[in-house]
């Protein structure tokens, strides 16, 4: 059992705010600074040590394998979530009759910017819509996948209003049209488990700053095992080679995993703060985390349901993940008057985004439930 009380002593923030936005930025953690602290010190005290550097990189590679369920062969470490969706897309190739990218309109932006800028290359991306109730029904992706079908895009959790795709149906249902599966985790790794064999995706991508406690300017692209020879990213740098120490300028030879799908100079202090955030959700297990915030964000929904708020996220826990999305006349208004009173949230398509993690507790949803209710004239009530 996860010993919340202790766990809410490493996040001073949480002192003074009811901090649920953790979807947007997770909170800083006593150890993550000193993650940040430790790289200062240093580089006051080497100047450069590139191989402690490159071990911190490493380091984070294999934690990610670890939470991924995963191989660390099987993991490229990123600038950011971008940043391997970038290299991916430019590794595939769609001049023949498989050049359908099927999108969800559950996406963040990034996903469908990047497949749209394929159809250059010769792409043809067709998005899968929701329905009138604010959800994608299995039935949509069944229209939607077909052989022309290369690659389905589908984010695990919704950023806008915190639903959950049934994944591992989706993904049987492109693997019936021989159709590769990318899977954008962002929105819930650290705060569920993702165990990409369990799942059978082909990619995931995600990053740091939200779940999973570290910071900006990091990130991850999974590579299954048996693409990654397949598939050679246009997009490289010297830390996509098969041998980083060659300094080779005459030619391109990229390494036999998924570093393949990295670039240039790693964000070294990025790495530092990353490994901090990594160690406390795998110390504190991702599975263990999931049943402790999907019971404590079904509460706060049963909560807002009974006050007679209005929910954009749906109530069935198969459906949803650790955003409760709460319906706004103006959600941007509401979310600073919030602020105001140390709740801090964040707003997209008119809701208000409650995202909880593990060191929330029941006192939060409390300060949240009050403080909306002091606004219902911004909310759209029952």
């Amino acid at each position: 059992m996860i010993n919340v009380k202790q766990l809410r002593t490493k996040f001073p923030t949480l002192s003074h705010k009811a901090y649920i936005n953790s979807g947007s930025y997770g909170l800083l953690a006593i150890e993550v600074r000193q993650a940040f602290e430790r790289y200062l010190a240093d580089r006051l005290e080497s100047g450069a040590d590139w191989g402690a550097w490159v071990q911190c990189y490493e380091d984070v590679r294999n934690r990610l394998a670890t939470l991924l369920g995963a191989n660390p062969d099987e993991i490229a470490v990123t600038a950011s979530a971008s940043a391997g969706l970038n290299a991916l897309a430019s590794a595939l190739g769609f001049s023949g009759e498989r050049n359908k990218i099927v999108v969800s309109d559950f996406e963040f932006p990034t996903s469908g910017q990047i497949w749209h800028a394929q159809e250059r290359a010769g792409a043809r991306v067709e998005h899968v819509p929701e329905n009138d109730q604010g959800y994608i029904p299995l039935e949509a992706f069944e229209r939607a996948i077909d052989e022309r079908t290369q690659l389905v895009a589908i984010t695990h959790v919704c950023y806008r209003n915190g639903a959950r795709l049934d994944v591992a149906e989706i993904v049987r249902m492109a693997r019936r049209k021989g159709a590769l599966v990318l899977l954008d985790c962002f929105q819930s790794i650290g705060a569920m488990q993702v165990d990409v064999r369990a799942l059978d995706v082909d990619f995931a991508a995600g990053g740091m700053l939200k779940y999973l406690l570290g910071t900006a300017g990091i990130g991850f692209l999974y590579v299954r095992e048996d693409h990654i020879a397949t598939l050679t990213p246009k997009a490289s740098g010297w830390f996509a080679q098969a041998d980083v120490n060659a300094m080779e300028v005459s030619r391109n030879f990229p390494s036999p995993t998924a570093r393949r799908f990295q670039a240039g100079t790693p964000p070294v202090p990025n790495c530092y703060a990353a490994l901090a955030g990594l160690d406390i959700i795998l110390a504190l297990g991702p599975l263990a985390i999931e049943r402790y915030v999907g019971e404590l964000t079904g509460r706060c929904m049963d909560r807002l349901l009974e006050a007679g708020c209005r929910l954009a996220t749906p109530r069935d826990d198969a459906q949803r993940g650790p955003t409760v999305a709460i319906r706004a006349s103006d959600a941007v208004e509401l979310t600073n008057r919030l602020a105001v009173r140390n709740v801090i949230t964040s707003s997209r398509d008119n809701n208000v985004r409650a995202m909880f993690h593990v060191y929330n507790d029941d006192g939060d949803i409390d300060a949240l439930v009050d403080a909306l209710l002091a606004n219902r004239s911004l909310l759209r009530m029952q």
